[in-house]
């Protein structure tokens, strides 16, 4: 081979050497992201950025409309199809924590700067432990709080919302007792298991017992709780049923009841639904407490961010999970969603600090506590709700229903109580 051909040939060589390794560099990870509703298309707008800084990754976003995530991620388990990360509702961590799908997390917090049990909200981080491991990372959170009308309650001399249980009956009282028209003081919806739950866990019930493996609703706590919360039915301070009240912002702008509790979703949509004379006249407080020295206890909600197990990219994916807990990037995510910040950094920027509303939220906050981190809670949950409507109709005696719940109960932890006495769960 003469000196010319050789060096076309070396050349030619060269070139395909470079062109190799030049498209091996060009190659990114990709990582897979199931968001559910509307949160998918809105974190997409935070992704150049990261993609910037990390320009070796690229996030591929699927959205899923909620009422199909929990049979797409079973489908997708089951099919070994599952992405890399996923949002999570934190009552759903405990399933998917049983089922082997998820990585635990202890070893990447504890080399993160970032992601640190100290800089979220006790309850809510603790929202994400199952059986002492981490699973799942807060990335936005809610919980439930007491929407008032502060014009309705001022007239009957209440120029602060109810702390305390004892508060909460009197002020219902007046409301009620003030006028001749037909007027509710309190909306408490029979077709929801959280009154219930809230009204016993602030009463001090565990709501199971045995190591969670049987139900404790007949035990004195709950029923206290329940007691309580019938009270309301028994003297018509709330509608028993729900067929007295169509149009939630209707009834509350009408002055149908004056209060209601329920979550900062409802923030916006009471801005965008109530008429604009009522602006200044409606107000957030955290729930009432048995006693005037804590706000009544309410639950943790919002989703999280897990890894699943069977990722290969867990390193990359934990990096886009500390770029989204930036407390800048999760403000950005608030003004695009209005979903509040799990960190809890992010909450002394003036977008929430000079946000009245807010501030009940950020109380509420400190006193959440999970009802029961076992995958059974979804069936459980359905069933307090299914009687729900049967002690504010007042058809049967508390303790005849509260009997009856922990039977359902017993049978849903059949199982568990197994799984437990043959040693294969911890104690």
């Amino acid at each position: 081979m003469n000196i010319s051909l050789k060096n076309i040939f070396l050349s030619a060589v060269a070139a395909v050497f470079l062109l190799s390794c030049s498209s091996s560099t060009d190659e990114k990870i990709l990582i897979k992201f199931w968001t559910f509703g509307s949160e998918g298309e809105n974190v997409q707008k935070l992704l150049p950025e990261f993609e910037r800084q990390n320009p070796g990754i690229k996030i591929i976003v699927q959205q899923i409309p909620w009422i199909a995530a929990h049979e797409k991620l079973l489908t997708g388990f089951a099919g070994n199809s599952l992405p890399d990360i996923c949002q999570l509702g934190n009552t759903w961590i405990p399933e998917f924590a049983m089922l082997g799908a998820l990585e635990p997390l202890t070893k990447y917090i504890d080399s993160s700067p970032q992601i640190r049990a100290e800089k979220y909200f006790a309850g809510i981080w603790n929202s994400n432990i199952v059986d002492s491991t981490v699973y799942g990372i807060p990335w936005y959170v809610d919980t439930r709080v007491l929407f008032y009308r502060k014009d309705i309650l001022a007239a009957v001399g209440y120029t602060h919302p109810p702390k305390t249980w004892d508060e909460l009956k009197d002020v219902s009282r007046k409301i009620v007792n003030s006028g001749k028209r037909k007027r509710y003081a309190i909306f408490l919806p029979t077709n929801e298991w959280l009154p219930s739950v809230l009204f016993g866990m602030e009463a001090g019930s565990t709501l199971l017992k045995d190591n969670m493996t049987r139900g404790n609703f007949s035990g004195k706590e709950f029923k206290t709780g329940y007691d309580f919360l019938r009270s309301f039915y028994e003297e018509r301070l709330a509608p028993s049923s729900m067929m007295e009240v169509m149009n939630v912002y209707q009834g509350f702008a009408e002055g149908y009841f004056a209060m209601y509790i329920t979550g900062p979703w409802n923030i916006g949509e009471f801005e965008r639904r109530l008429p604009p004379e009522l602006k200044g006249k409606w107000g957030t407080a955290p729930l009432p407490g048995r006693t005037d020295s804590l706000p009544g206890v309410s639950l943790p909600g919002g989703s999280s961010f897990v890894i699943f197990k069977h990722s290969p990219h867990k390193e990359a994916v934990w990096k886009f999970i500390e770029y989204l807990s930036q407390p800048n990037v999760q403000l950005q995510f608030y003004q695009l969603t209005g979903n509040l910040p799990a960190q809890k950094e992010s909450w002394n920027d003036t977008l929430l600090t000079k946000n009245e509303l807010m501030q009940a939220f950020l109380t509420q906050f400190t006193v959440v506590r999970s009802p029961a981190k076992i995958p059974e809670w979804e069936q459980i949950a359905q069933k307090i709700q299914d009687f729900s409507e049967t002690a504010a109709r007042q058809t049967k005696p508390n303790t005849e229903i509260l009997k009856e719940l922990d039977s359902y109960v017993d049978q849903f932890l059949t199982k568990r109580r197994w799984l437990f006495e043959s040693g294969k769960l911890p104690k």
